[in-house]
């Protein structure tokens, strides 16, 4: 499909009917909005950030990452995390692993899922893991074949599928391939991340022609960052293609310190503001969730990006004036 046929994807009309269809969202926030905050968060916060989200009934919450603290210290308190969190019947607590002594340290926690992150481009993933791409899926096998071993399911992500900071434009098929390579390896999801936020609707369809010609499209789900503006716009129009599966981070937490100029991801409650307007069913409370966002808002030494929080922020305090 050329990028620039448009026609193929559907009217507005296509986009929009959503009604009563169930979106999942994939809540990141904890770990790739946390990871790379300048400011510690305590573990005592991040406990209490995962709570609130869990009132809010994200059906997926990403607690924390099973990685060296040497490159991510945010994430050196994974187990106590794990160990301190209030968990509900029905949310997935999940975790990020970089190969087989990360997912035990995760299974030992008690993650029941987790993910494992591999890359479209050979540069970033040797920026990233210090590893080729072939070198990072044979990790990826043994992982895949100790969790199956374990009943532990396993997520896969494909960085850098619509451009990367380093090589630039990112061919659809390459990252058709890894995805479909992670599947093979026993990956029961793909997210085809949009890891430096330079994403479009008009790329979007290209990506995912590419992707579901070797893909099931059960298996596909897409993580956005906002970086330019886009992420809801490339939800439409994959909602289109029938993906039902997003990645957000509350209050639009996030960034890549091997992408250069990547801001969050997509704020979950612009997403779910988004969705509940057209009538999709995420099972996701705003109120809670935003709740959620402005608990972890007094522990950053930032604005949260997400312009649902932002307008939230600014009507409390227009409220508090009594205008």
């Amino acid at each position: 499909m050329d990028i620039g046929d448009i026609g193929d994807i559907g009217d507005i009309g296509d986009i929009a009917n959503v009604r009563g269809r169930r979106i999942t969202i994939v809540e990141v926030g904890p770990r790739d909005g946390l990871q790379h905050e300048r400011v510690s968060i305590s573990t005592a916060d991040k406990i209490a950030f995962i709570d609130h989200l869990s009132v809010a009934n994200l059906p997926v919450i990403e607690v924390s990452a099973f990685v060296s603290p040497k490159w991510v210290p945010q994430m050196a308190d994974a187990t106590d995390v794990f160990a301190g969190i209030t968990r509900t019947a029905g949310i997935r607590y999940t975790a990020l692993v970089p190969n087989v002594t990360g997912l035990e340290r995760a299974v030992q926690a008690g993650a029941t899922e987790i993910a494992v992150f591999a890359a479209a481009t050979e540069t970033f993933s040797r920026k990233n893991i210090n590893q080729s791409i072939d070198e990072s899926l044979a990790t990826y096998q043994h992982v895949c074949e100790r969790a199956a071993a374990l009943g532990v399911r396993v997520r896969g992500y494909v960085s850098t599928a619509f451009g990367c900071p380093y090589e630039g434009g990112v061919a659809p098929e390459k990252a058709a391939d890894v995805a479909a390579r992670l599947i093979a390896l026993g990956a029961f999801e793909v997210a085809i991340s949009d890891t430096i936020g330079v994403a479009h609707p008009g790329q979007v369809p290209v990506v995912l022609d590419a992707v579901l010609a070797r893909v099931p499209l059960h298996q596909v789900a897409l993580h956005f960052h906002d970086t330019r503006g886009t992420a809801l716009a490339n939800v439409l129009t994959a909602i289109s293609y029938g993906v039902s599966t997003f990645d957000a981070s509350a209050g639009g937490l996030g960034g890549c310190p091997y992408a250069p100029g990547a801001a969050g991801n997509l704020a979950t409650e612009d997403l779910v503001y988004m969705l509940d307007g057209l009538g999709a069913v995420t099972g996701v409370s705003l109120a809670a969730l935003s709740e959620a966002s402005a608990f972890i808002a007094l522990r950053l030494d930032h604005p949260l990006p997400s312009r649902y929080a932002q307008a939230a922020a600014a009507n409390k305090k227009r409220l508090e004036a009594g205008d």
